[in-house]
Protein backbone atom coordinates (compact mmCIF):
# COMPACT_ATOMS: atom_id res chain seq x y z
CA UNK A 1 0.00 0.00 0.00
CA UNK A 2 2.96 2.47 1.14
CA UNK A 3 4.61 1.77 -2.53
CA UNK A 4 1.07 2.21 -4.31
CA UNK A 5 0.81 5.67 -2.64
CA UNK A 6 4.35 6.92 -3.41
CA UNK A 7 3.39 6.06 -7.00
CA UNK A 8 0.80 7.94 -6.90
CA UNK A 9 2.47 11.00 -5.51
CA UNK A 10 4.55 11.03 -7.73
CA UNK A 11 5.17 13.27 -11.10
CA UNK A 12 3.55 11.64 -13.69
CA UNK A 13 5.65 13.42 -16.30
CA UNK A 14 8.37 11.46 -14.17
CA UNK A 15 6.57 8.47 -13.49
CA UNK A 16 6.09 7.30 -17.59
CA UNK A 17 9.80 8.60 -17.98
CA UNK A 18 10.63 6.05 -15.78
CA UNK A 19 8.54 3.51 -17.72
CA UNK A 20 9.59 4.35 -20.73
CA UNK A 21 12.99 4.39 -19.90
CA UNK A 22 13.21 0.79 -18.94
CA UNK A 23 11.02 -0.42 -21.81
CA UNK A 24 13.69 1.44 -23.87
CA UNK A 25 16.29 -0.38 -22.13
CA UNK A 26 14.52 -3.91 -22.59
CA UNK A 27 13.83 -3.52 -26.32
CA UNK A 28 18.04 -2.83 -26.54
CA UNK A 29 18.72 -5.71 -24.75
CA UNK A 30 16.71 -7.92 -27.06
CA UNK A 31 17.18 -6.41 -30.53
CA UNK A 32 21.17 -7.40 -31.08
CA UNK A 33 20.00 -11.20 -29.56
CA UNK A 34 16.93 -11.15 -32.15
CA UNK A 35 18.49 -9.86 -34.98
CA UNK A 36 22.15 -11.49 -34.39
CA UNK A 37 21.90 -14.07 -37.16
CA UNK A 38 20.68 -11.79 -40.21
CA UNK A 39 24.22 -11.92 -41.60
CA UNK A 40 23.85 -16.07 -41.74
CA UNK A 41 20.67 -15.25 -44.10
CA UNK A 42 22.12 -12.69 -46.84
CA UNK A 43 21.13 -15.38 -49.32
CA UNK A 44 17.72 -14.89 -48.99
CA UNK A 45 18.33 -12.35 -51.30
CA UNK A 46 19.25 -14.24 -53.81
CA UNK A 47 15.60 -15.44 -55.03
CA UNK A 48 14.28 -12.09 -54.14
CA UNK A 49 12.64 -11.44 -57.82
CA UNK A 50 12.62 -7.68 -57.63
CA UNK A 51 16.16 -7.64 -57.75
CA UNK A 52 16.88 -9.85 -60.77
CA UNK A 53 17.90 -7.56 -62.75
CA UNK A 54 19.66 -5.72 -60.30
CA UNK A 55 21.82 -9.17 -60.11
CA UNK A 56 21.08 -9.87 -63.53
CA UNK A 57 23.93 -6.87 -63.95
CA UNK A 58 26.55 -7.90 -61.01
CA UNK A 59 25.91 -11.27 -59.67
CA UNK A 60 25.68 -10.85 -55.91
CA UNK A 61 28.98 -12.47 -54.20
CA UNK A 62 28.73 -11.96 -51.06
CA UNK A 63 24.79 -13.46 -51.07
CA UNK A 64 25.65 -16.44 -52.33
CA UNK A 65 29.08 -17.01 -50.39
CA UNK A 66 26.03 -16.79 -47.44
CA UNK A 67 24.86 -19.85 -48.76
CA UNK A 68 27.88 -21.76 -49.03
CA UNK A 69 28.62 -20.84 -45.54
CA UNK A 70 25.63 -22.25 -43.67
CA UNK A 71 24.44 -24.83 -46.30
CA UNK A 72 27.59 -25.66 -48.50
CA UNK A 73 27.58 -28.94 -48.30
CA UNK A 74 24.20 -29.43 -49.45
CA UNK A 75 25.06 -27.78 -52.99
CA UNK A 76 27.13 -28.31 -56.10
CA UNK A 77 28.64 -24.41 -56.00
CA UNK A 78 29.69 -24.22 -59.57
CA UNK A 79 26.40 -25.62 -60.88
CA UNK A 80 24.35 -23.22 -58.12
CA UNK A 81 25.72 -19.99 -59.80
CA UNK A 82 25.27 -21.34 -63.36
CA UNK A 83 21.56 -21.98 -62.75
CA UNK A 84 21.24 -18.61 -60.65
CA UNK A 85 23.15 -16.81 -63.45
CA UNK A 86 20.64 -18.27 -66.21
CA UNK A 87 17.22 -17.83 -63.53
CA UNK A 88 18.94 -13.95 -63.40
CA UNK A 89 19.08 -13.33 -67.20
CA UNK A 90 16.10 -15.45 -68.65
CA UNK A 91 12.92 -13.73 -68.70
CA UNK A 92 10.56 -16.59 -69.86
CA UNK A 93 11.94 -18.20 -66.66
CA UNK A 94 11.28 -15.26 -64.22
CA UNK A 95 8.20 -14.47 -65.87
CA UNK A 96 5.44 -12.95 -63.89
CA UNK A 97 5.79 -14.68 -60.07
CA UNK A 98 6.37 -12.46 -57.41
CA UNK A 99 5.66 -15.50 -54.89
CA UNK A 100 8.66 -17.66 -53.82
CA UNK A 101 6.30 -20.64 -53.58
CA UNK A 102 4.68 -19.59 -57.82
CA UNK A 103 8.61 -20.11 -58.45
CA UNK A 104 8.59 -23.44 -57.08
CA UNK A 105 4.97 -24.38 -58.47
CA UNK A 106 6.53 -23.18 -62.20
CA UNK A 107 9.63 -25.41 -61.82
CA UNK A 108 8.02 -28.61 -60.83
CA UNK A 109 4.80 -28.10 -63.22
CA UNK A 110 7.59 -27.99 -65.96
CA UNK A 111 9.67 -30.40 -64.96
CA UNK A 112 12.23 -27.69 -64.07
CA UNK A 113 13.10 -29.40 -61.00
CA UNK A 114 15.44 -32.27 -63.03
CA UNK A 115 17.04 -29.79 -65.24
CA UNK A 116 17.89 -27.04 -62.41
CA UNK A 117 18.28 -29.56 -59.29
CA UNK A 118 20.28 -26.85 -57.49
CA UNK A 119 18.43 -23.82 -57.97
CA UNK A 120 14.95 -25.86 -56.75
CA UNK A 121 16.64 -27.19 -53.90
CA UNK A 122 17.73 -23.12 -53.25
CA UNK A 123 13.99 -22.38 -53.36
CA UNK A 124 12.88 -25.27 -51.54
CA UNK A 125 15.57 -24.46 -48.88
CA UNK A 126 14.08 -20.56 -48.89
CA UNK A 127 10.67 -22.12 -48.28
CA UNK A 128 10.93 -24.19 -45.17
CA UNK A 129 12.45 -20.73 -43.26
CA UNK A 130 10.14 -19.20 -41.43
CA UNK A 131 9.72 -15.96 -41.73
CA UNK A 132 8.46 -14.89 -38.50
CA UNK A 133 8.85 -16.27 -34.77
CA UNK A 134 5.09 -16.00 -34.58
CA UNK A 135 5.20 -18.03 -37.94
CA UNK A 136 7.06 -20.94 -36.48
CA UNK A 137 4.76 -20.83 -33.21
CA UNK A 138 1.94 -20.97 -35.63
CA UNK A 139 3.08 -24.07 -37.49
CA UNK A 140 3.91 -25.95 -34.14
CA UNK A 141 -0.05 -25.12 -33.30
CA UNK A 142 -0.83 -26.40 -36.73
CA UNK A 143 1.06 -29.59 -36.14
CA UNK A 144 -0.60 -30.10 -32.57
CA UNK A 145 -4.03 -29.59 -33.97
CA UNK A 146 -3.11 -32.59 -36.77
CA UNK A 147 -2.43 -34.80 -33.75
CA UNK A 148 -5.45 -34.08 -32.03
CA UNK A 149 -7.46 -34.99 -34.91
CA UNK A 150 -5.43 -38.12 -35.54
CA UNK A 151 -5.81 -39.34 -31.98
CA UNK A 152 -9.46 -37.92 -32.01
CA UNK A 153 -11.01 -39.46 -35.88
CA UNK A 154 -8.95 -43.49 -34.13
CA UNK A 155 -10.72 -45.87 -36.68
CA UNK A 156 -11.00 -49.34 -36.28
CA UNK A 157 -8.44 -49.87 -39.69
CA UNK A 158 -5.96 -47.32 -37.73
CA UNK A 159 -6.25 -49.02 -34.02
CA UNK A 160 -5.69 -52.55 -35.66
CA UNK A 161 -2.31 -51.33 -37.75
CA UNK A 162 -1.30 -49.90 -34.37
CA UNK A 163 -1.72 -53.16 -32.60
CA UNK A 164 0.43 -55.04 -35.43
CA UNK A 165 3.07 -52.72 -35.10
CA UNK A 166 3.27 -52.86 -31.57
CA UNK A 167 2.97 -57.15 -31.11
CA UNK A 168 5.75 -56.62 -34.07
CA UNK A 169 8.34 -54.00 -31.82
CA UNK A 170 9.09 -57.50 -30.05
CA UNK A 171 10.62 -59.13 -32.93
CA UNK A 172 12.03 -56.06 -34.67
CA UNK A 173 14.00 -55.42 -31.44
CA UNK A 174 15.20 -59.15 -31.27
CA UNK A 175 16.17 -58.99 -35.00
CA UNK A 176 17.70 -55.37 -35.16
CA UNK A 177 21.24 -56.38 -34.75
CA UNK A 178 20.91 -59.50 -37.08
CA UNK A 179 22.71 -57.79 -39.84
CA UNK A 180 25.49 -55.83 -38.40
CA UNK A 181 26.32 -59.25 -36.15
CA UNK A 182 26.31 -60.68 -39.76
CA UNK A 183 28.57 -58.45 -41.37
CA UNK A 184 30.65 -57.84 -38.43
CA UNK A 185 31.21 -61.80 -37.99
CA UNK A 186 30.90 -63.06 -40.55
CA UNK A 187 29.05 -66.15 -38.99
CA UNK A 188 26.71 -68.27 -41.19
CA UNK A 189 22.97 -67.55 -40.87
CA UNK A 190 22.59 -70.97 -39.30
CA UNK A 191 24.38 -69.52 -36.47
CA UNK A 192 22.99 -66.06 -36.08
CA UNK A 193 19.62 -67.34 -36.36
CA UNK A 194 20.46 -69.87 -33.13
CA UNK A 195 21.63 -67.31 -31.42
CA UNK A 196 18.66 -65.51 -31.63
CA UNK A 197 16.76 -67.87 -31.65
CA UNK A 198 14.58 -67.16 -34.94
CA UNK A 199 14.43 -69.13 -37.81
CA UNK A 200 17.32 -69.14 -40.88
CA UNK A 201 14.26 -68.51 -43.05
CA UNK A 202 13.93 -65.06 -41.37
CA UNK A 203 17.54 -64.43 -41.36
CA UNK A 204 18.21 -65.13 -44.94
CA UNK A 205 15.27 -62.23 -45.25
CA UNK A 206 16.12 -59.65 -43.13
CA UNK A 207 20.23 -59.55 -43.68
CA UNK A 208 19.44 -58.90 -47.75
CA UNK A 209 16.77 -55.76 -47.10
CA UNK A 210 18.37 -54.23 -44.12
CA UNK A 211 22.24 -54.47 -46.23
CA UNK A 212 20.11 -52.45 -49.06
CA UNK A 213 18.33 -49.91 -46.86
CA UNK A 214 21.57 -49.03 -45.14
CA UNK A 215 22.80 -48.54 -48.88
CA UNK A 216 20.16 -46.79 -50.40
CA UNK A 217 20.06 -44.28 -47.12
CA UNK A 218 23.68 -43.37 -46.95
CA UNK A 219 24.97 -43.64 -50.32
CA UNK A 220 24.32 -39.80 -51.32
CA UNK A 221 25.30 -38.70 -48.07
CA UNK A 222 28.39 -40.46 -47.23
CA UNK A 223 29.68 -42.05 -50.91
CA UNK A 224 28.18 -39.77 -53.48
CA UNK A 225 30.11 -39.39 -57.07
CA UNK A 226 32.56 -36.69 -55.92
CA UNK A 227 31.77 -32.80 -57.72
CA UNK A 228 34.71 -31.27 -59.25
CA UNK A 229 34.92 -28.85 -56.34
CA UNK A 230 35.03 -32.29 -54.30
CA UNK A 231 38.20 -33.90 -56.29
CA UNK A 232 39.87 -30.79 -56.39
CA UNK A 233 39.79 -31.06 -52.10
CA UNK A 234 40.17 -34.40 -52.37
CA UNK A 235 44.08 -33.48 -54.48
CA UNK A 236 44.10 -30.47 -51.38
CA UNK A 237 43.95 -33.42 -48.89
CA UNK A 238 46.39 -35.26 -50.79
CA UNK A 239 48.77 -32.82 -51.42
CA UNK A 240 48.93 -31.67 -47.88
CA UNK A 241 48.61 -34.85 -45.85
CA UNK A 242 50.94 -37.24 -48.37
CA UNK A 243 53.00 -34.77 -50.51
CA UNK A 244 51.62 -36.06 -53.63
CA UNK A 245 49.98 -33.34 -55.69
CA UNK A 246 46.98 -33.53 -57.70
CA UNK A 247 45.89 -36.60 -56.83
CA UNK A 248 42.29 -37.36 -56.83
CA UNK A 249 42.48 -40.97 -54.90
CA UNK A 250 44.34 -44.21 -54.74
CA UNK A 251 43.34 -46.85 -56.69
CA UNK A 252 43.28 -50.86 -55.30
CA UNK A 253 41.00 -54.08 -55.82
CA UNK A 254 41.02 -57.09 -53.49
CA UNK A 255 38.78 -60.32 -54.02
CA UNK A 256 36.21 -60.80 -51.17
CA UNK A 257 35.97 -64.77 -50.59
CA UNK A 258 32.73 -66.38 -50.89
CA UNK A 259 31.77 -69.85 -51.40
CA UNK A 260 31.32 -71.19 -54.60
CA UNK A 261 28.06 -70.27 -56.17
CA UNK A 262 25.74 -73.48 -57.38
CA UNK A 263 26.49 -73.89 -61.19
CA UNK A 264 28.71 -70.87 -61.44
CA UNK A 265 31.35 -73.19 -62.92
CA UNK A 266 34.48 -71.51 -62.87
CA UNK A 267 33.47 -67.72 -63.34
CA UNK A 268 34.12 -66.64 -59.68
CA UNK A 269 37.24 -68.62 -59.68
CA UNK A 270 40.27 -65.95 -59.09
CA UNK A 271 43.78 -66.85 -59.74
CA UNK A 272 44.36 -67.83 -55.94
CA UNK A 273 42.21 -71.05 -56.27
CA UNK A 274 39.17 -69.16 -54.43
CA UNK A 275 36.02 -67.89 -55.35
CA UNK A 276 35.37 -64.40 -55.02
CA UNK A 277 33.74 -61.04 -56.28
CA UNK A 278 35.89 -58.16 -56.65
CA UNK A 279 35.59 -55.12 -54.52
CA UNK A 280 37.68 -52.05 -57.00
CA UNK A 281 37.89 -48.57 -54.66
CA UNK A 282 38.91 -44.74 -54.90
CA UNK A 283 40.01 -43.83 -51.54
CA UNK A 284 40.79 -39.96 -50.41
CA UNK A 285 43.07 -39.16 -48.15
CA UNK A 286 41.77 -39.31 -45.23
CA UNK A 287 40.76 -43.39 -45.82
CA UNK A 288 37.02 -43.24 -47.01
CA UNK A 289 35.92 -44.86 -50.36
CA UNK A 290 34.58 -41.95 -52.59
CA UNK A 291 34.17 -44.65 -55.40
CA UNK A 292 33.17 -48.60 -55.83
CA UNK A 293 32.21 -50.99 -58.13
CA UNK A 294 31.61 -54.46 -56.85
CA UNK A 295 30.57 -57.43 -58.46
CA UNK A 296 33.10 -58.52 -60.72
CA UNK A 297 33.79 -62.28 -61.60
CA UNK A 298 36.50 -63.30 -59.60
CA UNK A 299 38.34 -65.06 -62.67
CA UNK A 300 38.03 -61.72 -65.20
CA UNK A 301 41.70 -60.89 -65.37
CA UNK A 302 43.97 -58.64 -67.74
CA UNK A 303 41.80 -55.35 -68.98
CA UNK A 304 38.63 -56.70 -67.79
CA UNK A 305 38.60 -55.54 -64.05
CA UNK A 306 39.06 -52.01 -64.97
CA UNK A 307 37.62 -51.89 -68.46
CA UNK A 308 34.43 -53.86 -67.23
CA UNK A 309 34.12 -51.31 -64.00
CA UNK A 310 31.68 -48.17 -63.96
CA UNK A 311 34.76 -46.14 -63.15
CA UNK A 312 37.55 -47.32 -65.65
CA UNK A 313 34.89 -46.66 -68.10
CA UNK A 314 34.44 -43.00 -66.63
CA UNK A 315 38.14 -42.09 -66.29
CA UNK A 316 38.46 -43.76 -70.27
CA UNK A 317 35.66 -41.42 -71.36
CA UNK A 318 36.43 -38.26 -69.28
CA UNK A 319 33.27 -38.15 -67.52
CA UNK A 320 34.66 -38.26 -63.92
CA UNK A 321 33.86 -34.21 -64.01
CA UNK A 322 38.16 -33.78 -62.90
CA UNK A 323 39.26 -30.58 -62.42
CA UNK A 324 41.01 -28.64 -65.49
CA UNK A 325 45.00 -29.06 -66.15
CA UNK A 326 46.64 -26.96 -63.87
CA UNK A 327 50.58 -26.79 -62.72
CA UNK A 328 52.53 -28.46 -60.59
CA UNK A 329 53.28 -26.61 -57.11
CA UNK A 330 56.29 -24.08 -57.91
CA UNK A 331 56.17 -25.71 -61.39
CA UNK A 332 54.44 -23.30 -63.82
CA UNK A 333 57.08 -23.96 -66.97
CA UNK A 334 56.20 -27.59 -67.06
CA UNK A 335 52.66 -26.50 -67.90
CA UNK A 336 48.90 -27.32 -67.12
CA UNK A 337 49.52 -31.10 -66.11
CA UNK A 338 46.24 -33.26 -65.44
CA UNK A 339 44.40 -34.72 -61.80
CA UNK A 340 45.50 -38.27 -61.73
CA UNK A 341 44.96 -41.64 -59.75
CA UNK A 342 47.52 -43.58 -58.44
CA UNK A 343 48.03 -47.43 -57.69
CA UNK A 344 50.01 -49.81 -58.07
CA UNK A 345 51.69 -51.94 -60.76
CA UNK A 346 48.94 -54.49 -61.25
CA UNK A 347 46.97 -51.31 -62.84
CA UNK A 348 48.03 -49.49 -66.31
CA UNK A 349 49.37 -46.17 -66.84
CA UNK A 350 47.02 -43.81 -68.11
CA UNK A 351 46.91 -40.25 -68.42
CA UNK A 352 44.79 -39.73 -65.59
CA UNK A 353 46.13 -42.78 -63.47
CA UNK A 354 49.87 -43.24 -62.20
CA UNK A 355 51.45 -46.14 -61.53
CA UNK A 356 55.41 -46.88 -60.49
CA UNK A 357 57.96 -47.76 -62.91
CA UNK A 358 59.11 -51.27 -63.15
CA UNK A 359 61.81 -53.06 -62.23
CA UNK A 360 64.27 -53.57 -59.23
CA UNK A 361 67.21 -51.62 -60.50
CA UNK A 362 66.22 -48.02 -61.44
CA UNK A 363 67.92 -44.38 -61.73
CA UNK A 364 67.54 -42.09 -58.59
CA UNK A 365 64.93 -40.57 -59.79
CA UNK A 366 62.24 -43.29 -60.53
CA UNK A 367 63.33 -44.78 -57.40
CA UNK A 368 62.39 -41.26 -55.45
CA UNK A 369 59.17 -41.19 -57.67
CA UNK A 370 57.59 -44.70 -56.98
CA UNK A 371 58.76 -44.05 -53.43
CA UNK A 372 56.07 -40.91 -53.31
CA UNK A 373 53.63 -42.87 -55.31
CA UNK A 374 53.60 -45.98 -53.06
CA UNK A 375 53.49 -43.23 -49.64
CA UNK A 376 50.22 -42.15 -51.50
CA UNK A 377 48.57 -45.09 -52.35
CA UNK A 378 49.68 -46.19 -48.78
CA UNK A 379 46.10 -45.11 -47.77
CA UNK A 380 44.00 -47.28 -50.22
CA UNK A 381 45.83 -50.17 -48.11
CA UNK A 382 45.03 -49.06 -44.85
CA UNK A 383 41.37 -48.69 -46.14
CA UNK A 384 41.27 -52.05 -46.84
CA UNK A 385 43.23 -52.93 -43.80
CA UNK A 386 40.53 -50.98 -41.77
CA UNK A 387 37.23 -52.27 -43.27
CA UNK A 388 38.58 -55.86 -42.98
CA UNK A 389 39.48 -55.46 -39.12
CA UNK A 390 36.12 -53.78 -38.49
CA UNK A 391 33.58 -55.86 -40.34
CA UNK A 392 34.95 -59.88 -39.74
CA UNK A 393 33.16 -61.37 -42.88
CA UNK A 394 36.04 -60.62 -44.92
CA UNK A 395 37.86 -62.33 -42.99
CA UNK A 396 35.68 -65.49 -43.44
CA UNK A 397 34.15 -67.56 -46.35
CA UNK A 398 31.50 -65.70 -46.98
CA UNK A 399 28.54 -68.37 -47.70
CA UNK A 400 25.77 -66.48 -49.49
CA UNK A 401 24.09 -65.54 -53.19
CA UNK A 402 26.57 -63.03 -54.80
CA UNK A 403 24.29 -60.68 -55.36
CA UNK A 404 23.91 -60.91 -51.74
CA UNK A 405 27.57 -60.82 -51.17
CA UNK A 406 27.22 -57.48 -53.17
CA UNK A 407 24.98 -55.87 -51.40
CA UNK A 408 27.37 -56.58 -47.91
CA UNK A 409 30.14 -55.69 -49.46
CA UNK A 410 28.27 -52.05 -50.33
CA UNK A 411 26.69 -51.59 -47.21
CA UNK A 412 29.89 -52.14 -45.38
CA UNK A 413 31.83 -49.55 -47.42
CA UNK A 414 29.35 -46.99 -46.77
CA UNK A 415 29.52 -47.66 -43.09
CA UNK A 416 32.62 -47.42 -43.09
CA UNK A 417 32.34 -43.87 -44.08
CA UNK A 418 29.61 -42.94 -41.88
CA UNK A 419 31.94 -44.03 -39.39
CA UNK A 420 34.44 -42.35 -40.22
CA UNK A 421 33.02 -38.98 -40.83
CA UNK A 422 30.88 -39.46 -37.47
CA UNK A 423 33.56 -39.91 -35.47
CA UNK A 424 36.57 -38.43 -36.87
CA UNK A 425 39.13 -41.15 -36.38
CA UNK A 426 41.88 -41.35 -38.06
CA UNK A 427 44.17 -44.81 -39.58
CA UNK A 428 47.19 -45.90 -38.10
CA UNK A 429 49.69 -45.10 -40.71
CA UNK A 430 50.49 -48.79 -41.01
CA UNK A 431 50.08 -51.57 -44.14
CA UNK A 432 46.86 -52.94 -43.18
CA UNK A 433 45.22 -52.73 -40.15
CA UNK A 434 44.75 -56.34 -38.91
CA UNK A 435 46.69 -57.83 -36.23
CA UNK A 436 49.21 -60.91 -36.53
CA UNK A 437 48.53 -63.85 -38.25
CA UNK A 438 45.31 -62.30 -40.15
CA UNK A 439 44.96 -62.50 -43.89
CA UNK A 440 44.46 -59.41 -45.49
CA UNK A 441 41.77 -59.55 -48.06
CA UNK A 442 43.80 -60.68 -51.35
CA UNK A 443 44.52 -58.25 -53.72
CA UNK A 444 44.01 -58.52 -57.37
CA UNK A 445 46.59 -59.24 -59.93
CA UNK A 446 47.46 -57.42 -63.45
CA UNK A 447 43.90 -55.64 -64.32
CA UNK A 448 44.86 -54.17 -67.75
CA UNK A 449 47.43 -54.23 -70.09
CA UNK A 450 50.03 -52.22 -69.72
CA UNK A 451 50.27 -50.54 -72.96
CA UNK A 452 50.85 -46.56 -72.41
CA UNK A 453 50.23 -44.06 -74.47
CA UNK A 454 52.52 -41.09 -75.29
CA UNK A 455 50.84 -38.54 -73.40
CA UNK A 456 50.66 -41.00 -70.15
CA UNK A 457 54.51 -41.14 -70.33
CA UNK A 458 54.98 -38.09 -70.58
CA UNK A 459 52.71 -37.16 -67.26
CA UNK A 460 54.58 -39.78 -65.29
CA UNK A 461 57.66 -38.16 -66.45
CA UNK A 462 56.96 -34.89 -65.59
CA UNK A 463 56.20 -35.72 -61.78
CA UNK A 464 59.54 -37.94 -61.64
CA UNK A 465 60.78 -34.60 -63.09
CA UNK A 466 59.53 -32.28 -60.26
CA UNK A 467 59.69 -34.79 -57.22
CA UNK A 468 63.30 -34.77 -58.04
CA UNK A 469 63.26 -30.76 -57.95
CA UNK A 470 61.50 -28.46 -56.67
CA UNK A 471 58.35 -31.15 -55.40
CA UNK A 472 61.20 -32.86 -53.33
CA UNK A 473 61.20 -33.16 -49.42
CA UNK A 474 63.78 -34.08 -47.19
CA UNK A 475 63.08 -36.94 -46.44
CA UNK A 476 62.70 -38.60 -49.50
CA UNK A 477 65.55 -41.19 -50.58
CA UNK A 478 68.46 -39.89 -52.64
CA UNK A 479 69.73 -43.00 -53.95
Amino acid sequence: MRKRRLTQLQDPQVRYRNLYMAILDNILEQIPQRFSNLESMLFLELVNPGKFDDMRQVFPEEAFQSVLKSYGHHFDSGRLRSELQVLYSDQDLQGNRGKLCDYLVFLKDMELDSAMPQLYKLFSLVATIGATSAGVERSFSCLKRLKSYTRNTMGQGRLSSLALLAIERTLVKSLEKTPSWFLATGDSFRTIASSYRVGVSTVCQIVPQVVTVIWDCLVEDYMALPTTDEWRSIAEGFQERWNFPLCCGAVDGKHVVMKAPPNSGSQFHNYKGTFSIVLLAVVDAKYRFRVIDVGGYGRTSDGGILANSAFGQALRAGTLHLPPDQPLPGAEERGPQPHVFVADEAFPLRRNLMRPFPGRTLPPERCVFNYRLSRARLVVENAFGILSSQWRMYRRLIEVHPEVAEKCVKATCVLHNFMRCSEGREAPAVRGAGQAGEEPLPGLGRVAANYSSREAVRVRDVFMAHFSAKGAVAWQPTE
